[in-house]
């Protein structure tokens, strides 16, 4: 058991921090496709930047390293239970490493466990084969993208699709809705898992397994084949593009996988996984517990490093189109601002999530938040021998979670700017319009690239909530995001949205 569990911490470790093969080849291809010059070329040189980062520094590729999810299958009379006891250790210390981020809360009282365990977590599935080793697969699915997972009951009303009926061309309407609705939450360009039958609950794991099979294999059912092939070219013509920034890239894989289900009931549960696909696998000896081999290692081997950096910088990024902040910002530096805009910001800034929006509502600020920047985002932090905190990983978070909060908690505190990923509503809009607010967004799941920006932890507040929601305040450099939202009214999330929803209306004809 002691191999078996230093096998299970190799895993957890690797899947964090480095990308498979056929998700880099994936996202290399993304770039090449892109045009130069845009928001999303910028978008992808930084996750390709990032990416080469976590490589190097063995550090997570996103500060969300999810709920970790194994599906293992053991030769018969393996057992279980010490496999699992085994893996749970592995979990702790990844957790106190720093290869995870404490990501257990309890969900009556909200107190993280603070080392990823907890009822239910990890998710550790077993089944039972005839072979003579143990196969792991793990996948590591943060909240941003398994928060835009979607599951439809056919017959259903779909909006700019309209009526898709208990048939295939129903089903692919389902899935085509599933990536627009993601938009640039999910931190697109991403990948979807899709499950045809079952019931509520099977449905989504269906989906989810979806996930692990490999990105360039072919389905056996010809049907879903040809799905799955018709999703992946029509679902990059809504514009939605890497970030929800526009552009040529939106999905990068589409897995499809069908079981029997009731005859009242037809669901279509749609897994959706952002572009840091973290999954994999090893084949292990059940009698020693040593790795035999690696999954997903087939083909080639995209190093980013070997790239050329100058290429990676593209006219939205260059410095002469970059605008400096510095915090704290007056409310006319924030009206010159507009949509599309690249700033560059140095200085503080303050993080905080649900826990602390939620009490900033009916509490003071234990800091003073005039002019200055809040950042959605939950951090993975280690304290080294001398108490000092370090930044691990720390990317943004899904910012729409905070829209009931945020026009009312800026304005109460004077904030004049909010960085996160995915855009806001009307709501913030409205706030941002009136009182003098920016949103600004950053590339999503980048967390070594920012975690680079972070030159130091100047202190920290709220640590009650936990590590990820805790009130971080951290000195930047060259903190580098993009307008996205501004003090005029617009909103570059709202545009694409409309377009992609135009674009969405020319597939209402059946195909299938």
């Amino acid at each position: 058991m002691a191999k078996f569990e230093e096998s299970m911490y190799q895993l957890v470790v690797e899947t964090s921090t480095k990308l498979p093969k056929d998700v880099r080849r994936a996202v290399k291809a993304a770039k090449e496709k892109e045009n130069a010059g845009t928001r999303a070329a910028m978008s992808l040189a930084t996750i390709t930047n990032n990416i080469k980062m976590a490589d190097e520094q063995v550090s997570p590729i996103c500060q969300d390293t999810g709920l970790p999810t194994f599906k293992i299958k053991t030769p018969v009379g393996v057992n279980q239970i010490e496999l699992k006891a085994a893996i749970k250790n592995a979990i702790v210390r990844a957790t106190k490493d720093g290869k995870l981020r404490p990501n257990a809360v309890d969900s009556l009282t909200g107190k993280n466990s603070g080392d990823n365990l907890g009822d239910g977590v990890p998710v550790i599935k077993f089944e039972q084969w005839e072979k003579d080793y143990i196969d792991v697969r793990l996948i590591l699915k943060g909240g941003g993208c398994e928060n835009k997972n979607i599951q439809y009951s056919l017959p259903c009303e779909l909006e700019g699709l309209g009526r898709a009926g208990r048939d295939l061309d129903g089903i692919r309407k389902c899935i085509l809705h599933s990536v627009y609705q993601a938009q640039g939450q999910g931190c697109s360009a991403g990948f979807i898992g899709v499950g045809i039958g079952g019931d509520r609950s099977s449905g989504y794991d269906l989906a989810k397994e979806q996930l692990f099979r490999p990105l360039e294999d072919v389905n056996p059912n010809e049907d879903l084949r040809k799905l799955e092939e018709y999703i992946l070219e029509n679902a990059n013509k809504l514009g939605i593009g890497t970030m929800g920034f526009g552009g040529e890239a939106t999905l990068l894989g589409c897995k499809i996988g069908v079981m029997h289900r009731i005859p009242a009931s037809f669901y279509v549960s749609v897994a959706y996984n952002c572009w840091a696909f973290r999954r994999m696998g090893v084949s292990v000896n059940a009698e020693t517990g040593e790795i035999i081999e690696w999954a997903y290692q087939d083909g080639e081997f995209i190093d980013f490093a070997e790239e050329n950096e100058a290429a990676q910088e593209t006219a939205a990024a260059r410095s002469e189109d970059v605008i400096k902040l510095q915090a704290p910002i007056t409310e006319e530096q924030i009206r010159s601002l507009k949509v599309g805009d690249v700033v560059v910001i140095n200085g503080m800034m303050y993080t905080g999530r649900d826990a602390i929006h939620k009490y900033l509502t009916d509490h003071d600020s234990p800091v003073d938040l005039n002019g200055q920047i809040i950042y959605h985002c939950g951090p993975v932090m280690l304290k080294d021998e001398n108490d000092v905190w370090h930044v691990k990983a720390a990317g943004p978070t899904t910012s729409i979670r905070e829209e009931p909060y945020q026009g009312d908690i800026m304005k109460k505190f004077g904030i004049r700017a909010v960085i996160g990923k995915g855009g806001m509503g009307p709501k913030t809009l409205a706030a941002l319009q009136e009182h003098g607010g920016v949103y600004l967004n950053a590339i999503g799941g980048a967390a070594q690239y920012y975690a680079d920006c972070i030159k130091s932890v100047e202190g920290v507040d709220l640590m009650q909530f936990g590590i990820p929601e805790a009130m971080w305040h951290l000195r930047v450099e060259g903190f580098r995001a993009v307008v996205t939202m501004d003090s005029h009214g617009n909103s570059l999330h709202a545009d694409v949205d409309k377009s992609s929803l135009e674009k969405l209306a020319q597939f209402k004809e059946r195909v299938f």
